[in-house]
């Protein structure tokens, strides 16, 4: 895997409480976090990218606020005409 260096300032990292923590771990989750945020990843290849299992990183994800599945009133909608088509 290709990796990529970064410099961050030691006090971003104090006050983000991440001293002590693997770093590079943990920016990755925050950085495919946001991606996914943003509509930019699928919560299967952030997680894929940040070499986190799918469920540790939807555990992640709810604990930063972000919802780990989104589902939205047009797929509740779809999901009941096409459980009364399958009734009928």
């Amino acid at each position: 895997m290709e990796t990529v260096d970064v410099k961050l300032p030691s006090e971003l990292v104090r006050v983000a409480n991440l001293e002590g923590s693997d770093l590079s771990q943990e920016a990755s989750r925050l950085l495919a976090l946001e991606l996914y945020r943003e509509d930019r990843l699928s919560l299967g290849r952030a997680a894929e990218l940040c070499h986190t299992p799918v469920a540790a990183f939807m555990d992640f994800a709810a604990r930063h606020g972000v919802p780990p599945l989104r589902y939205s009133f047009e797929d509740l909608e779809e999901e009941r005409q096409t459980a009364g088509r399958l009734k009928a």
